[in-house]
């Protein structure tokens, strides 16, 4: 445990350099977000009542949160751990260390973990101000978007080990972030998606995060317990086989 406190102390005094431009841009893309489109879009929403009685922004305000987290966590585990390989070659520093594996990775998972924590806390903060935010039970989403990251951040530490360009990158933006970002049940439910997208949706981990999210900040929209276990399982296996993914692509990256 003290070698992966060392990585995440390296990362630590890292941001330190940087630290200032995260934090107004954690309180501004919330603000934004619930500007643009919880009462904006959302005025029209609710006028057409195509939610019954739950107005959009309480709708809306758990699915952002989950995604804000996917889209901080892919944008943290893609270009700056592959520039770690390829442009500064921290980890190979690192290697030559007495440093394992396990100990790097799960270093910068960390890190990747406490930035997603404060970035989230400040996300609910303004959604509660907002008036978004119905219940203490809300807390719960923090953990469920720990949980998302690790899911998201893992297979991403693996592939970015893998490749060698950069160009990689846009197109796992393209294909992967974007339509999870639309068609999981952020923005809508996904009932009104045609039945492939759904299971789209399904086989994403960010729709699992957002119903968890929902149904801890928005009453009506509890699921069984049954269902909380599973979710959490379908998260924690991806979070699971990714960090196996990624010890290994970093074994290989850096010791051949």
């Amino acid at each position: 445990m003290a070698a992966v406190l060392s990585v995440l102390e390296t990362d630590l005094v890292a941001y330190r350099r940087t630290w200032r431009a995260s934090v107004i841009s954690s309180f501004i893309l919330p603000t934004l977000f619930v500007i643009g489109f919880g009462f904006s879009v959302g005025k029209f929403v609710d006028s057409a009542g195509q939610l019954g009685s739950v107005h959009y922004l309480d709708f809306i305000a758990p699915g952002m949160l989950a995604s804000a987290a996917m889209q901080l966590t892919f944008g943290e585990s893609s270009f700056p751990v592959f520039s770690k390989f390829e442009w500064i070659r921290t980890y190979h520093a690192m290697a030559a260390a007495p440093l394992r594996i396990v100990d790097i990775v799960g270093g910068d998972l960390l890190f990747l973990l406490l930035r997603l924590l404060a970035t989230s806390v400040v996300f609910l903060g303004v959604t509660t101000a907002f008036g978004a935010v119905h219940s203490w039970w809300a807390l719960a989403a923090l953990p469920v978007t720990l949980l998302l990251g690790l899911a998201v951040a893992a297979p991403v530490f693996a592939f970015s080990a893998r490749v060698d360009q950069d160009g990689y990158f846009p197109l796992l933006t393209r294909f992967a972030v974007i339509p999870m970002s639309l068609f999981a049940g952020v923005y809508f439910p996904i009932s009104r998606l045609p039945e492939v997208l759904r299971w789209l949706a399904y086989v994403s981990p960010l729709w699992h995060a957002v119903t968890l999210c929902r149904a801890a900040t928005l009453p009506g929209f509890g699921v069984s317990g049954w269902a909380v276990a599973g979710h959490l399982a379908y998260l924690a296996a991806w979070a699971g086989i990714g960090f196996w993914l990624a010890l290994r692509s970093f074994g290989r990256r850096l010791t051949g």
